[in-house]
């Protein structure tokens, strides 16, 4: 698996920088040895940024994280030796609620992308993804985010389109009409940062809204209250 890596612009590799403080943790669980050497390099190259483990297997990853080494970001693939990859974001989200999960992986398929979403990824990108598109991803899952590229979106898209007419959940009634106003802002692709501008809302109460909405849909990401939120009808 050939990563094609690009350059950034000046502008770009200033923007990577998230905080003025820590740099953002990455983890890479990848059984590619040369994709996976490869994008690390790329990762410890950008400025506010981290690469801080590689693993193999997920199972090596888990035990990591229960010896309590916490990543703000996992590069995931699906199809890895032992334990797969939509098995291993359960129990990375489980293990670490804050941690952001996306998905790299060859496979496009409907159900997969789905089941990913619904177990807490942030995000599913196709390989090979160009540098430019995987440190944006990172960058978007940290601001709340939900990135895809584009044959995923669509594969998503088609899959909630070719589904029988779901009853909608009393869980709608239940939401209150910011905390809907906020998952049809997310359903749009907004993340925190956004929303707060859009509703002239504080950060901190767009995160209180979204913990609130997390909870009444039994979800832990934006990507999964939105992805139930359409297959129920609440969208």
């Amino acid at each position: 698996m050939k990563l094609t890596e690009a350059v950034l612009s000046p502008e770009e590799m200033m923007d990577a920088k998230f905080s003025p403080g820590s740099p953002v943790v990455v983890w890479l669980i990848e059984d590619n040895q040369n994709f996976r050497s490869t994008l690390a390099r790329v990762v410890n190259g950008m400025a506010g940024m981290k690469c801080t483990h590689q693993f193999a297997n997920a199972e090596d990853a888990l035990d990591a994280l229960e010896a309590g080494d916490i990543p703000n970001v996992v590069l995931l693939d699906v199809g890895l030796p032992g334990l797969n990859g939509i098995e291993a974001i359960k129990k990375i989200k489980s293990l670490s609620p804050t941690t952001r999960v996306i998905m790299l992986t060859v496979f496009d398929d409907h159900e997969k992308v789905f089941k990913a979403v619904c177990a807490g990824a942030s995000g599913y990108l196709l390989k090979p993804s160009n540098t430019n598109s995987i440190v944006r991803s990172i960058r978007e899952a940290i601001n709340g985010g939900a990135p895809m590229t584009p044959q995923v979106a669509k594969s998503v898209l088609d899959m909630l389109s070719g589904r029988s007419a779901p009853k909608p959940l009393a869980t709608l009634t239940t939401l209150t009409n910011r905390e809907q106003e906020v998952l049809r802002l997310m359903s749009q692709g907004c993340g925190m940062k956004g929303i707060a501008e859009k509703l002239e809302l504080s950060y901190h109460t767009v995160d209180s809204h979204l913990r609130n909405i997390y909870a009444k849909l039994h979800v832990h990401t934006s990507t999964a209250a939105v992805a139930k939120a359409m297959k129920e009808g609440l969208l």
